[in-house]
């Protein structure tokens, strides 16, 4: 069964830019995984600082054994600290439906 991650990021004003050029990158090599449904990164129209993420994949055991240990994901990682104002607010969901338009 799939799994939705729900990710908050404040990041340093400083940093925003860095931001989102480590993002994109992740984002952009995680597309051509297998196990990988979608994402959705989005801004706060109130807070240029304030994003929120929202992922899916196929399988959560797949997330914590594989994907988190993808090399692309090395910089990202090691930049969180330096990035971020406050730490990420992670929550875990599961998908009972999803609509979209055609």
């Amino acid at each position: 069964m799939s799994v939705t991650y729900l990710i908050e990021f404040d990041v340093m004003p400083t940093e925003r830019e860095r931001f989102l050029r480590l993002m994109n990158g992740v984002l952009d090599a995680m597309r051509h995984e297998a196990m990988f449904v979608g994402a959705t990164l989005h801004a706060d129209p109130e807070n240029d600082t304030r994003f929120l993420l929202h992922e899916t994949w196929q399988s959560h055991e797949d997330v914590l054994s594989v994907q988190l240990a993808r090399p692309y994901r090395e910089e990202w990682h090691a930049a969180l600290p330096d990035l971020l104002a406050a730490e990420r607010k992670i929550s875990i969901w599961q998908p009972l439906r999803s609509d979209l338009s055609v």
